[in-house]
């Protein structure tokens, strides 16, 4: 099973780098799921209904969220109705949407993706490892599901280290996102586990990850608020992490992936080039 994971879209430039691209990618790659974080696609704070569906109809099979997964308040109503959009599963009982569930990939096979978010400098939300742990435990890989994916959107590098040594083994892939910048450390673990600390942000990146540089530049020198932030406008590195899935639900093969903008060009050279 071939699997992309495509790290936090960052405004229009991210948006229209994923609307340009994945459709070439999953023709070429023959690709089977598609995950796209877009917690940050809505002008670089949340997402609307109408953003959503552009990236649903461009291929994506699932969209994940974090901590902007409300920002547009929209998105307490819409993603009531949408199940392809998840928020972290672990914030309180009661809030709208859900934080996991269970998708048919190309051909037919089961790929449950879940979204966490974790608690080191972050809004702190319920125990993201109680949370995987239930949900793996509710949905086991090569038993209920085919693979499963994790969106572990968070701060600390420790913290993603920590959640993908403890799913190793019970999960295809662990994909670090919301610090948006792409890390080194792509890895198979032990037990079978594909593993990114960071996938990077699908934005332009002559930025303040993913920011115009003005405002951001101006609040780090003068320590005082000042206009609103907006994403830059360049042309973006779409940035992710593509993963081959074999028979056990487990990891076979993994690789960076980072198409166009400033970045060094990626892509994973056991599906060719894009």
């Amino acid at each position: 099973m071939r699997l992309l994971f495509i790290g936090d879209v960052v405004g229009r430039a991210g948006r229209a780098a994923v609307q340009s691209r994945l459709p070439r990618l999953r023709e070429s790659w023959a690709l089977d799921f598609v995950i796209v974080n877009g917690e940050n696609a809505a002008g670089g704070f949340g997402i609307t209904e109408a953003i959503c569906e552009e990236m649903l109809q461009a291929g994506a099979d699932c969209v994940t969220l974090g901590n902007h997964a409300f920002d547009q308040r929209e998105a307490l109503v819409f993603i009531e109705r949408q199940p392809r959009l998840l928020r972290p599963v672990n914030y309180p009982p009661g809030t709208p949407g859900r934080g996991a569930n269970l998708f048919a990939a190309a051909r037919g096979q089961q790929v449950l993706v879940v979204n966490v978010q974790g608690r080191v400098f972050m809004d702190q939300l319920d125990d993201p490892f109680a949370a995987i742990e239930r949900e793996l435990a509710a949905c086991p890989l090569g038993v209920a599901c085919d693979a499963a994916m994790i969106d572990m959107h968070a701060e600390t590098t420790s913290e993603k280290m920590a959640m993908a040594h403890f799913v190793d083994g019970k999960a295809s892939l662990v994909a670090g996102t919301h610090t948006h910048v792409p890390t080194a450390d792509c890895q198979i673990l032990p037990h079978g586990a594909g593993y990114i600390s960071d996938a990077g942000m699908t934005g332009d990146y002559d930025s303040v990850i993913g920011m115009d540089k003005e405002e951001p530049l101006r609040r780090f020198i003068r320590k005082t608020p000042g206009a609103r932030y907006e994403p830059a406008q360049g042309e973006a590195t779409l940035c992710g992490v593509a993963v081959e899935i074999g028979g056990s639900g487990l990891a076979q093969k993994i690789a960076p992936v980072r198409l166009g903008g400033r970045l060094s060009q990626a892509w994973p050279e056991f599906w060719g080039a894009p």
